[in-house]
């Protein structure tokens, strides 16, 4: 598994797309929270990271399955999934070396956002006064949803030899996760269980995180998630098998 995992980071900083991902990240966010008047923390006056916590998970939507989109899908265009199947290594070892492989990609482009965090600890008044504690949860919430993303977009990978629709698939699955079943539960058809249905989106225990309570209920939602859609993966490459 770290063989793949070190094959394919490698591969992501030998080509443009770990630059440019990490680059349009850090420019977006940097531009929302700090530029744009809509959304700049200098004109919104309060010491606090909501920019980034609030809007980082849509431009994960479409970065994280433009990191992933060539992950199987590239492998099977160009004929050699076949022979990376031949080495010594269980289905396992190159899913989760391909996953953990995008998911470090996704935690160096959030390393640098800790700038932004200092910047504004020293920006507040008197300085320091901040959130620290829903900070700490927002980025373990960030790094979690990142995760749940790259478990996406793996299997998206895995289902098609096109990387425009492994793109495709994989942003929509990711917004239909996120977002989706808070959208679904306001329906006026559930009653008693919308609540139920929101907790089956991630947004529901995302913005658990965010309030620096670090639930090991929401934890686990997200592991449990990566887990079930790695495992689709190893279903759908046994699939050559049968």
């Amino acid at each position: 598994m770290l063989q793949v995992l070190s094959k394919e980071f490698s591969s992501f900083l030998n080509s443009l797309i770990a630059y440019v991902v990490i680059g349009v990240f850090l420019m977006g966010i940097g531009l929302l929270m700090w530029v744009f008047p809509e959304t700049s923390v200098l004109d919104y006056g309060y010491a606090d990271m909501d920019t980034l916590f609030s809007l980082g998970p849509y431009v994960f939507i479409f970065l994280i399955p433009a990191i992933t989109m060539r992950s199987f899908a590239e492998e099977k265009k160009a004929g050699t999934m076949e022979l990376l199947m031949t080495k010594p290594l269980s289905d396992w070892d190159v899913i989760l070396g391909k996953f953990f492989a995008s998911f470090c990609l996704v935690l160096v482009a959030l390393i640098p956002t800790l700038l932004y965090y200092f910047s504004i600890y020293r920006l507040g008044n008197p300085a320091g006064n901040i959130d620290t504690a829903g900070i700490i949860g927002s980025y373990i919430g960030l790094c979690l949803l990142g995760g749940v993303f790259c478990s996406v977009g793996i299997f998206a990978s895995s289902i098609t030899p096109n990387q425009i629709v492994a793109f495709i698939v994989a942003a929509f699955l990711c917004f239909i996760l996120f977002s989706g079943f808070e959208s679904l539960a306001t329906l006026n058809v559930w009653s008693a269980n919308a609540l139920l249905i929101k907790q089956l989106g991630i947004l529901y225990h995302y913005e658990s995180l965010s309030k620096g309570l670090i639930d090991s209920r929401d934890v686990l939602y997200f592991l449990s998630v990566i887990f079930l859609l790695l495992s689709g993966t190893k279903l759908i490459l046994g699939s050559r098998q049968w």
